[in-house]
């Protein structure tokens, strides 16, 4: 094994139906065509991410609370591996092709670019500072992975490669994840006693090959995916193919905005035009009409339409624009409110949860006659304050010093005094 392992070898884990893959074994399957042309795929584990939204009304200020459920589906070790390695192949090629095509600096996501989206929505946001008077034009894809027809998307990938048809080992690859099959996680622990929290506990794999067949395959447990469209969305390959099916929408809407003088950004399922006023709709309405060709559709609740105009000789939105978790208003930039009560909420349930394991550890400690602990704070400090390494708050402190926003800084200054105002709550 090199002493430094290439990008696609990634050791993982967790638990699947196969036992995790060393580099010798991986290599010896993934740059071999035949195999990979042979290789039996097996199916994603897959679980549902629930995560809470919050969004103020515009009208009367108050907070609304709404969850989104994010399907998220994992591969084999080995099928992993192919995956990943199948990425590296297609992106020297998609690079190339981007870079030709002169795509380079509108593809954002996805590309090992060395960029955030702080560093995405700001550059769009100076962008517009620099354009003067114009319109921003924000649209967003409905269910983006789960509607990618798989024609399109083999027709795509074969383009990539300057062939009418797949080679065999890449049409396998295709076929796994378009032509895919899952099996619940929840249901596949259950039947085999495995610990959700604890799921490991001596284990290497979650069953053996004859245990897969006799009682996952035997069991129903298998779920086939039989929709002529769609991917899964988590594995190593689907991020780089939803660039890849997207290539002609890319060039056509470049095409177009240099024409108008304008700029276009895509990050994954965000798009977001910079064009002169005049255009906005124009160009909404074209860009309706170009997705719908490829079979996916617009989230019309997220579409937003803003128009800059000088007033008093600063710039100023009709209404403010939001790109990348960011809130523009033609001169300051803001975090969007829904990720600060997001954040006060998340705070206030880990330290609520630390006070109440603090108290039954003492607890236990007074039965036993030793002294009371004080609530372990170390922990708290490094999720919810800018003393830890990767949170919301230094998160938030990246975004106010790439950004230059004294706005964002004045929004996370009172969420330090609220931190403390919940340690010290009794």
């Amino acid at each position: 094994m090199p002493s430094v392992p290439p990008k696609w070898f990634r050791s993982r884990g967790y638990l699947h139906f196969d036992l995790p893959v060393g580099y010798k074994k991986a290599v010896a399957v993934v740059t071999n065509p035949d195999i990979v042309a042979r290789h039996a795929f097996y199916p994603f584990i897959n679980y549902t991410v629930k995560s809470k939204k919050i969004n103020k009304d515009k009208i009367t200020n108050e907070l609304n609370i709404s969850f989104k459920e994010r399907p998220i589906a994992y591969s084999s070790h080995m099928d992993s591996h192919i995956y990943a390695y199948y990425t590296k192949i297609l992106s020297k090629k998609y690079e190339d092709k981007i870079r030709n095509s002169g795509l380079e600096n509108s593809i954002l996501a996805f590309r090992g670019l060395g960029k955030s989206n702080i560093d995405f929505a700001y550059d769009a946001f100076e962008k517009i500072k620099k354009s003067g008077e114009c319109s921003a034009v924000a649209l967003d894809f409905s269910k983006f992975f789960d509607t990618l027809n798989h024609k399109f998307l083999k027709d795509s990938w074969a383009s990539l490669l300057n062939s009418s048809k797949l080679p065999a080992d890449h049409f396998n690859v295709y076929k796994s994840i378009t032509k895919f099959s899952t099996v619940n996680k929840l249901d596949l622990y259950e039947k085999f006693e495995i610990s959700i929290n604890n799921p490991k506990n001596g284990r290497k794999r979650v069953c053996t090959a004859k245990e897969f067949r006799d009682i996952v395959r035997k069991g129903n447990l298998i779920v086939p995916h039989k929709a002529p469209f769609g991917i899964p969305q988590g594995s190593p390959i689907s991020a780089l193919l939803s660039n890849i099916y997207m290539f002609d929408f890319d060039i056509k809407m470049k095409n177009y905005v240099d024409e108008c003088g304008g700029e276009y950004y895509r990050y994954c399922d965000d798009m977001l035009f910079i064009v002169p006023t005049e255009l906005r709709d124009e160009v909404a309405g074209i860009a309706q009409e170009k997705v719908k060709e490829l079979g996916l559709s617009i989230n019309t609740d997220k579409t937003e339409l803003r128009t800059f105009k000088y007033e008093n000789r600063q710039l100023k939105a009709d209404q403010m624009l939001q790109y990348l978790g960011f809130i523009f208003d033609g001169e300051n930039i803001y975090i969007r409110s829904s990720s600060l009560a997001r954040y006060s909420e998340k705070m206030k349930r880990g330290v609520s949860l630390a006070k109440k394991t603090m108290k039954k550890y003492n607890a236990i400690r007074d039965n036993k006659g030793l002294s009371r602990e004080s609530l372990y704070k170390r922990k708290l400090y490094s999720r919810y304050t800018h003393f830890g390494g990767r949170n919301f708050i230094t998160y938030g402190l990246r975004a106010a010093k790439k950004m230059n926003s004294k706005t964002i800084k004045h929004q996370l200054k009172p969420l330090w005094r609220r931190f403390n105002d919940e340690i010290e709550k009794f």
